[in-house]
């Protein structure tokens, strides 16, 4: 029997900021899964299961939120389940609940993703010692610095497009009103004079810290023909993983994400995807990361990716759209970081966009990676039902 198509029917989020102070870890959750559940014009009892996400319970301090959460979720007495795959969770939470759907395990599911880091003090639990080598990093940045240098020196990019892409997710972000950073008077010229934090990467072209909640309703064929509004269909989904160090990795352009990548095209049936993706959210939390992606997802050659958003075509307005929403240069809750990208994708095929909206966009992929760039979660969405 094949398997059984799967279909985005409600997409919720809270508006994204530096910190929730009205509500608890419950009443964030919760915002987000009501709206979902309303966009789908479902309520609680519609749910058979609930998949959460979120990144390391050490950030908050609160360890197996999710126990306490059920409640909030309307998942007492229904099966649910924890997922975790550091920054890429939130990707890999709504694969679960797609492949639960998929399989026929359950008929509609309720995922959702969330991180409030105001209660916690993300930089310095993301300070972790690497083995053999000197103590110096600061956050997370301190880590990807040198793997954005070796791509420079790889490539020969010029120190100038890091900023490029700042400018323009930033803007990206002024036409989403859940978007955490709205900058108005963002220009350019301020991107480039802010101060260096991790040679190369300056200020304004790292992600905040944000508190905040994603969540959608999943379901099959049947669910999807009941929904009053269109559908995003999946058209493939795959996660990878490899280990964070090991003799021969390419930092720069990780084998499991290339791997992850050729899966999901293959699924989707796309042998071209610079010409079959319409749109892409990808999890660019240093701007200088959007250009290495490209070439590891396939959509530039080795070496071209950063001439490509030089060229302009990752604009909102360009052949290639990456991160209209503003990204995760501009919202970062980072256990819902990847399902935001994977929302927004399937907002995009849906015509639900808004100010943001791809013109005519059919066939969306999401993405989402975490750890040292060592773990993958892809998804690839399109307006019609997947070809049986």
């Amino acid at each position: 029997m094949p398997a059984e198509p799967v279909a985005v029917v409600g997409i919720g989020q809270t508006k994204h900021v530096a910190a929730r102070r009205d509500v608890s870890l419950a009443g964030l959750v919760r915002e987000a899964a009501r709206r979902a559940l309303d966009d789908a014009h479902l309520d609680w009892a519609d749910i058979d299961a609930v998949v959460i996400g979120k990144a390391p319970d050490f950030f908050e301090g609160v360890m197996m939120p999710e126990l306490y959460l059920a409640d909030a979720l309307g998942a007492v007495g229904k099966p649910m389940l924890r997922v975790h795959t550091a920054g890429s969770v939130g990707g890999s939470t709504a694969l679960v609940a797609a492949n639960l759907v998929a399989a026929r395990v359950h008929t509609t599911v309720l995922t959702l993703a969330f991180e409030k880091q105001s209660e916690s003090n993300a930089m310095w639990g993301l300070s972790l010692p690497v083995p053999f080598q000197q103590p110096l990093l600061a956050g997370a940045g301190g880590f990807f610095a040198p793997h954005v240098r070796a791509y420079m020196r790889r490539t020969g990019a010029p120190d100038t497009v890091g900023s490029l892409v700042a400018y323009k997710d930033r803007r990206n972000a002024l036409k989403n009103p859940y978007a955490h950073l709205h900058e108005h008077g963002i220009t350019l010229e301020k991107v480039q004079a802010s101060p260096m934090l991790w040679d190369p990467i300056r200020y304004s072209e790292t992600c905040p810290s944000s508190d905040g909640a994603c969540a959608m309703v999943l379901t099959g064929r049947a669910g999807a023909a009941r929904s009053p509004r269109r559908p995003a269909w999946v058209h493939g989904g795959a996660m990878r993983s490899e280990p964070t160090m090991f003799a021969g990795k390419d930092f720069v352009s990780p084998q499991a994400g290339k791997d992850c990548a050729a899966d999901v095209y293959r699924q989707a049936g796309i042998t071209d995807p610079r010409r079959e993706i319409d749109a892409v959210e990808m999890y660019v939390p240093f701007s200088w990361y959007e250009p290495m992606w490209l070439e590891n997802l396939g959509f530039a050659a080795e070496g071209e990716g950063w001439k490509l958003t030089e060229s302009g075509a990752t604009g909102l307005d360009g052949d290639l759209p990456v991160n209209p929403s503003g990204g995760v240069l501009s919202t970062n809750p980072i256990g819902a970081s990847g399902m935001i990208r994977f929302a927004e994708a399937a907002l995009q095929v849906r015509g639900q966009a808004g100010e943001h909206q791809v013109d005519g966009a059919r066939r969306a992929l999401g993405h989402a990676y975490g750890g040292g760039a060592q773990f993958f979660a892809m998804w690839v969405v399109g307006r019609e039902p997947p070809a049986v």
